[in-house]
């Protein structure tokens, strides 16, 4: 079975929205609608809402529980900002394309081939999201998606997705503004090209979704266009209502045939929509639950039904039927299409196997690229090493305040064998709990920050490179070097790796841009996010399990030998990690 194709449908002089059009390995052209920047904009605007008012109940829930149980109140806190980061892409990958807010504005997140989209590319085209957003407020997604051709963002370009319009489960039949015709025939031929009805039924049945003043301003346009065809005595709107009317009259009459398929069109029809009517309820079933529930009995029945819609949708083309049953018929055919070639559904074997086998064996294929982004780390902090070695008093300049204090109270601290860093027993749940948050914040960063052409991850690696390297020089110079890096031993190792990890994701993205290879550059870009989002997912575990180190162990008051056998354990499970991974990916095993 052959690859669906896409291509652009250039719109007619009369089509005043965006549309793509893709062809499915049966042959058969769906066309969509895309999404524009108001109503994606609203949708945003819908999600953000829920987004604020869930996070508010959670930090009072936060609050509530820290006078009960600190580590009840760092859950709260790390629950807050993964549903920051993870709610739309949950909804997106888990909801068929949409959220809360998409699914009241009637828009809807698919592949460029037209398929659903995953839980991998919603990841992708959400964690890019960091990228879109700058410069503050959002402004250059929201001008990608008002100057591109497809209205795509950064993370629709590095996912393969775009943004349509979700028809609604039963097509209109009538227009508020296109009252039925009655069954009497009218007389004469139809005065009205194909073209110029299609027009006019389109502005009819789109009218009464447009504000008042742009529907009165494509009336006019019309009214003009149509003068010397309208009845006197109609203005506006109404003149346009009674030439449609009289129109489909004359279409029904005895001389419609001879000018348009129209007759034809109904008859077809009329004898067809139930049976549309029963495949869609199939396939709005098979796209909630999946096709595996089906019985074999319905699921034969299901692939039959979905070859005869297929073909009757380019039969209602051929006939010209009118808008409303074709849009029906279209959206019939385009959920019988997603619920076919959709992705595997999410499950939790899925999910382990993700983590646990693709996402450690990406990094070891991706090896090389690791070592470029480590490379990119230590090079500005070896240079920020030797720069604090030899001009001690750049620390002022370079160093935050925070990091000159402790190396002030560092020798104080360290005659009286106390760590870097202790907190409390009570405390340090919390610490763990933000020390993950921003240390995840900072890979998801580091990842977007390749859609800049690799650029933006190079900057994050080198300023946090620049930064432990400054300060390791500081220390140094008072004689601390080891007070600081006893404290970093236990989590640094798992924590510094994923960060590489994180940076050679970005460095990936970029390269797909500067150099595809032998692919389009459009296809470099959507097999990097693809292979990308596998490396982010094993710095997320890394990220996880470092925070836990360094709020519960490094910051504790536990001696130094503990966290040097700390750091060597994670090692060794980074290595069995990585190892294990690689090698159940591997074809064969």
């Amino acid at each position: 079975m052959r690859a669906p194709l896409t291509e652009d449908r250039p719109a007619t002089p009369q089509d005043h929205w965006q549309r793509l059009a893709v062809e499915t390995p049966e042959q058969v052209v769906l066309d969509y609608e895309l999404a524009g920047l108001g109503s994606r904009l609203l949708a945003a605007l819908g999600d953000f809402a829920i987004l604020a008012v869930t996070t508010t109940l959670l930090f009072l829930a936060g609050g509530f529980l820290a006078g009960r149980s600190v580590w009840g109140m760092a859950f709260a806190w790390l629950l807050t900002v993964a549903l920051a980061w993870s709610y739309f892409a949950l909804f997106e990958g888990l909801c068929r394309g949409q959220t809360p807010g998409k699914r009241w504005v009637g828009i809807r997140v698919i592949r460029d081939n037209g398929h659903p989209i995953g839980l991998g590319d919603a990841a992708v085209r959400n964690l890019v999201r960091a990228a879109d957003a700058v410069p503050p407020p959002f402004l250059l997604g929201l001008l990608l998606i008002a100057l591109h051709p497809k209205a795509k963002r950064l993370g629709d370009l590095v996912a393969g997705t775009v943004v349509v319009r979700d028809r609604p489960a039963e097509a209109p039949t009538s227009s508020p503004l296109a009252p039925s015709v009655d069954q009497a025939h009218g007389t004469g031929s139809p005065e009205l090209t194909d073209d110029e009805f299609r027009v006019l039924e389109q502005f009819l049945t789109r009218a009464p979704t447009f504000a008042p003043d742009v529907r009165a301003r494509f009336a006019d346009r019309l009214v003009a266009r149509f003068a010397t065809k309208i009845p006197t005595g109609h203005a506006g709107a109404d003149a346009l209502r009674t030439l449609f009317v009289a129109e489909v009259a004359r279409r029904q009459g005895q001389f419609g045939a001879r000018r348009s398929s129209g007759a034809g069109g109904d008859r077809f029809v009329e004898l067809k929509k139930p049976r549309w009517t029963e495949f869609q309820q199939l396939a709005t079933t098979a796209s909630r639950q999946g096709l595996d529930t089906f019985p074999p009995e319905q699921l034969l029945e299901f692939s039959t039904r979905y070859r005869e819609a297929a073909a009757d949708l380019a039969r209602a083309r051929t006939y010209r039927v009118g808008a409303a049953a074709r849009a029906q018929l279209e959206r019939a055919v385009a959920a019988g299409h997603n619920a076919l070639y959709r992705s595997e559904a999410p499950t939790w074997r899925r999910l382990v196997r993700f983590l646990g086998v693709e996402c450690p064996a990406a990094v070891v294929a991706s090896r090389r690229i690791v070592a470029l982004a480590f490379l990119a780390f230590a090079v500005p902090g070896a240079l920020g090493y030797r720069l604090l070695r030899d001009r001690p008093d750049l620390a002022a300049e370079v160093l935050p305040q925070v990091m000159l204090d402790r190396a002030a109270a560092g020798v104080e601290r360290q005659r009286e064998g106390k760590g870097y860093v202790e907190a409390t027993a009570e405390g340090r749940p919390l610490m763990a709990a933000s020390i993950i948050a921003n240390n995840v914040q900072v890979a998801f960063s580091c990842f977007a920050g390749g859609a800049f052409l690799g650029v933006g991850s190079l900057v994050i690696l080198a300023t946090n490179g620049l930064s432990i390297g400054a300060a390791s020089g500081h220390f140094a110079n008072q004689g601390l070097i080891g007070y600081l890096w006893t404290f970093i031993a236990g989590h640094g190792l798992l924590e510094l790796f994923a960060i590489w990890v994180s940076g050679a994701a970005g460095f990936q993205l970029g390269q797909a841009v500067i150099a595809p290879g032998r692919v389009p550059r459009r296809e470099a870009l959507i097999r990097a996010g693809r292979q990308s989002i596998r490396l982010v997912g094993a710095a997320v575990l890394m990220l996880l399990v470092a925070g836990l180190i360094e709020g519960l162990i490094s910051a504790s008051g536990v001696g130094a030998a503990v966290k040097v056998s700390v750091s060597a354990a994670s090692a060794v499970l980074l290595v069995l990690f990585l190892a294990t991974g690689n090698r159940l990916a591997a074809p064969g095993s």
